[in-house]
């Protein structure tokens, strides 16, 4: 059996932790490394809708909008009912499993690449706009109130948040930049299959201490944070489909749907939902999913995605 380079570097950081080595790995660092994903990422999106633009992509973004606000509806009776949560914690982790995650999507596109299997050029467009309905949706579901969506989370959460004004900016100076984006090639997108490893081996160091807290943890939650991406891969699956992409695009589709968000909804909740257990909602998309959809996940809805098609 074969491991993508890529994949193998998040491996080596979990069994670095888990063996207890000291590699010192700056926040700084990991940071930036986080930026420089989110830029490539919109850059490549932009460069290719320079050569692409389907017109039926309205219709997809609102597909995917409202796939986004469904995502943390399947999540919170799952977490509410089963789980015995509150409606707060409920709420929150259910937000985290509506979004997605910039780094997971960033592997299933080096997988992707790596096997010269293409996909359509606006799926960055699909990553941006999946970052906002969950949020919302989360937070009215915990608040069990629309009076928390004001002009001032709209602004700081939904407008100004980093995820989102990265890629989306990146994507419109990609696609209006014209010839000029040539020149940032060399380092956003040749270097990006190395930028991607040695974040991911970060993400394995991170992985590697959040373990020691899965086992803390009920056995529901673990479940939880298996199960979920498998629904939301399947869905996505479905949607994909539905809007006919191509096998590469329903991969993608479904790994949007698998992933849950560490970054941008950790955040909003912070800043608008404190009283949550922010520890239990990052083990589990942290500690659990994005392992599992790094090394199981995301092979599984590529390979799957390729035997739909050629059905």
């Amino acid at each position: 059996m074969i491991i993508d380079a890529v994949v193998a570097f998040f491996i080596l950081g979990i069994v670095s932790q888990l063996l207890g080595a000291k590699i010192g790995f700056p926040d700084g660092l990991y940071k930036s490394l986080s930026m420089f994903l989110m830029i490539a990422i919109g850059l490549k999106g932009g460069l290719a809708l320079q050569k692409y633009i389907d017109p039926a992509l309205l219709t997809m973004s609102l597909a995917v909008v409202a796939f986004g606000l469904v995502l943390p509806l399947i999540a919170y009776p799952l977490l509410r009912y089963f789980g015995q949560l509150d409606k707060i914690n409920a709420g929150a982790i259910a937000a985290h499993y509506g979004s997605v995650s910039v780094a997971t999507y960033a592997v299933a596109i080096a997988i992707l690449e790596a096997n010269n299997v293409s996909y359509e050029a606006y799926f960055p467009l699909f990553v941006v706009l999946l970052e906002m309905p969950a949020i919302v949706v989360g937070l009215v579901l915990a608040k069990g109130s629309l009076k928390i969506i004001n002009g001032e989370f709209v602004k700081k959460e939904l407008v100004a948040n980093q995820s989102i004004l990265l890629m989306l900016g990146s994507l419109i100076i990609g696609y209006l930049g014209g010839e000029s984006v040539a020149k940032l090639s060399p380092f956003f997108i040749e270097l990006f299959s190395g930028i991607l490893a040695l974040f991911l081996f970060k993400m394995g160091l991170i992985a590697g201490k959040q373990l020691v807290s899965v086992k803390k943890n009920s056995v529901f939650l673990i479940s939880f944070a298996v199960l979920m991406p498998m629904i939301g891969g399947l869905a996505g699956t479905g949607l994909g489909l539905m809007l006919g992409l191509s096998s590469g695009g329903i991969g993608l589709m479904a790994v949007l749907g698998a992933s849950a968000s560490y970054i941008a909804v950790p955040a909003a909740m912070k800043q608008s939902l404190p009283e949550a257990n922010a520890g239990m909602s990052i083990t589990a998309s942290l500690g659990i999913t994005f392992p599992f959809n790094v090394l199981i996940g995301v092979p599984f809805f590529i390979t799957f995605a390729e035997y739909l098609a050629a059905k």
